[in-house]
């Protein structure tokens, strides 16, 4: 079983007050983007059935499980600011599966902080370089710096559990000044 990096809290090197506030939003994002914007969109970059991550797939004592995969660009005025990342297990079929294929380029994070019975596990924090997956796939959205910041948290609905990670683009510390 490969071990998983992610942190319950904030460590090494995180000086910036608007970017710790960004990454510890207890909230939803997307709100919080619409607040801090005058256009927010949410930029569809990729949908399909694929294999979780290896941090991702930590419990999974069978290896990576087959995943829907969603990834979108949350913009702000036009410009990249958060990559968010989802994986829901193929294993298990329910209405989360059905929401998740619907969604278009419409907002996760508003169904889950909306519709009731969602149950929020913990944030955890990682701090990604070029030889993590989203942080290549985060980079291609523009201009980063050799490290960028992420958390994910598990959501659960019944016997589904969504897993949203979300990477914070350098843009998004604009956002608060």
């Amino acid at each position: 079983m490969i071990r998983s990096k992610w942190q319950a809290r904030l460590v090494g090197g995180l000086a910036d007050p608007i970017l710790r506030s960004w990454l510890t939003e207890p909230d939803s994002l997307t709100a919080r983007c619409q607040q801090a914007s005058s256009v927010f969109r949410v930029r569809l970059l990729n949908f399909t059935k694929g294999k979780a991550l290896a941090d991702e797939a930590a419990g999974d004592a069978s290896g990576r499980q087959l995943a829907w995969v969603r990834e979108v660009a949350l913009e702000c005025d036009g410009q990249p600011v958060i990559f968010a990342h989802t994986t829901l297990s193929t294993a298990e079929g329910g209405r989360m599966s059905r929401w998740m294929a619907g969604l278009g380029s419409r907002s996760l994070g508003s169904l889950l902080f909306s519709y009731p019975g969602f149950e929020r596990g913990a944030i955890e924090f990682l701090r990604l370089d070029a030889r993590h997956p989203l942080y290549r796939r985060a980079a291609a959205l523009g201009p980063v710096t050799t490290t960028l910041w992420a958390r994910r948290s598990r959501h659960r609905l019944g016997n589904q559990a969504v897993l949203v990670t979300e990477v914070f683009l350098p843009a998004v510390v604009t956002l608060g000044r």
